[in-house]
């Protein structure tokens, strides 16, 4: 994923892009992009439109090309690999680490995979194969191959000369995994350790089993928590029977973190977080349309109950003017529990001790803010309309509506995390559905009994 640029040099940076595009003045321009990060890079071209995108991305250099496709967004990736020749793709891959190489074939058909891998050496395969045979969003999919691991039986003395041997170490190496003649996983020797304790001492002697091992399989949002929670920055990532695979690092993690963080955001909308902003318009059309569509259907639900009261509307017509705000106190106040009760499930806070209570508590509140807020609208709406009956039943519909809000805030996520659906996509249209109908329901149906 990208790393952020502030403000100011990110618009520095595209400012003077997009004018040397405009003049011609390719040589600048290919001395530009030459001197940025590849991250830098990623983050110019995904703010450029398609065509000029692409004039861009052919002067970008050989050597950095396979980077840059390893910091874009999955859809920005798509587009700027379409042109590029089956034959080409291994020489720009060539050079980067197995879970960044496997995040962009997962997104190549079946057979262009088959003929990277073909062109790649046995070691690099077998490493690639691996990281491929697990589920991109587990801890296999997203660990990294390349790791040092060591003997317990041997002193710290060889291990000195073993990595001098090496000459370098693998980027966010702050540790060296310990393992057996099996390859299972036994503990780790810290860095700090290995430089400051007797040479003479063996690896078994110092080693630290502090650092849980990681299985496979785990979802990538555990193993984000388990970073977070025991502040690692590397971890070991084993199969069933306890043999090392891998690694994942705080870097690998951190993307995680943001992915989330934008899967929740985009979703609320109907898109998804490698959403390409400066898209073709029919491609956005296309995938936006659907989602209104969803939303269409919705809105004719809670038009058709407004249907059933269609006389009363007609002899009390404060009654349309008063409607829309029964429906937005509930809608506001069902998206602040949904909002709350989403983000306890992406931290794992929510479990079967503690909903119960949860959803006491949001009752609670549903009905103090109902009694508060139908106190308020009741006096304005009885003040504006010059009739007590209209206030107290407003201020009945609101606080049947906050109720409302706050038992579907709570029981939409949980319902849909357990049919398998995502509760940050299709939740609020659920939730807004709700609050519209129960709060047309109820305060249409009040006045149809008392002031009709």
């Amino acid at each position: 994923m990208l790393q952020p640029l502030s403000p100011e040099r990110n618009n520095e940076r595209f400012n003077a892009l997009v004018a040397a595009l405009e003049s011609g003045r390719m040589v600048r321009l290919r001395r530009l992009l030459s001197s940025l990060h590849p991250a830098e890079v990623a983050h110019l071209l995904e703010s450029l439109p398609p065509t000029t995108r692409h004039l861009a991305w052919q002067l970008v250099g050989a050597g950095h090309r396979g980077e840059v496709l390893s910091y874009v967004g999955d859809e920005v990736r798509s587009d700027l690999m379409s042109d590029i020749a089956v034959e080409d793709l291994a020489s720009l891959m060539e050079d980067l680490d197995p879970d960044d190489l496997a995040d962009i074939l997962r997104d190549l058909p079946e057979t262009v995979v088959e003929q990277v891998l073909q062109t790649m050496d046995a070691q690099n395969r077998r490493r690639l194969e691996t990281v491929l045979s697990y589920p991109e969003d587990t801890a296999g999919g997203l660990m990294n191959t390349d790791t040092i691991t060591i003997r317990g039986d041997i002193t710290l003395d060889v291990v000195h000369r073993y990595l001098r041997l090496l000459g370098t170490l693998p980027e966010a190496t702050d540790s060296l995994f310990v393992v057996d003649r099996d390859d299972n996983y036994q503990g780790v020797l810290l860095l700090t350790t290995l430089l400051t304790r007797k040479r003479e001492l063996t690896v078994a002697e110092v080693m630290s089993h502090g650092v849980e091992k990681i299985p496979a399989s785990l979802p990538i949002a555990q193993v984000a928590q388990r970073f977070e929670k025991r502040d690692l920055i590397s971890a070991p990532v084993v199969d069933e029977e306890g043999k090392l695979l891998g690694r994942i690092t705080i870097d690998d993690v951190v993307d995680v973190i943001r992915d989330e963080a934008d899967h929740s955001l985009m979703s609320m909308a109907g898109l998804t977080e490698d959403e390409d902003t400066f898209a073709p318009v029919f491609i956005s059309l296309r995938r936006r349309s659907l989602w209104l569509g969803i939303n269409l259907i919705t809105a004719f639900l809670a038009a058709g109950v407004i249907g059933l009261f269609e006389a009363t509307i007609q002899k009390q017509v404060a009654l349309a003017v008063l409607m829309p705000i029964v429906a937005s106190m509930g809608g506001i106040a069902g998206s602040q529990t949904l909002t709350l009760v989403i983000r306890a499930m992406a931290l794992g806070q929510l479990s079967q001790s503690n909903i119960r209570w949860l959803l006491s508590k949001e009752l609670a509140l549903g009905v103090l803010n109902g009694l508060l807020w139908a106190l308020v609208i009741g006096i304005v709406s009885a003040t504006w309309f010059k009739g007590v009956e209209l206030g107290i039943l407003i201020g009945a519909a609101i606080i049947i509506n906050l109720v409302f809000a706050a038992l579907s805030g709570v029981v939409v996520p949980l319902f849909l995390r357990r049919i398998g659906a995502d509760p940050a996509l299709a939740g609020g249209v659920l939730l807004t559905t709700i609050t519209d109908v129960v709060g047309f329901m109820a305060f249409l149906g009040f006045a149809t009994l008392y002031l009709i």
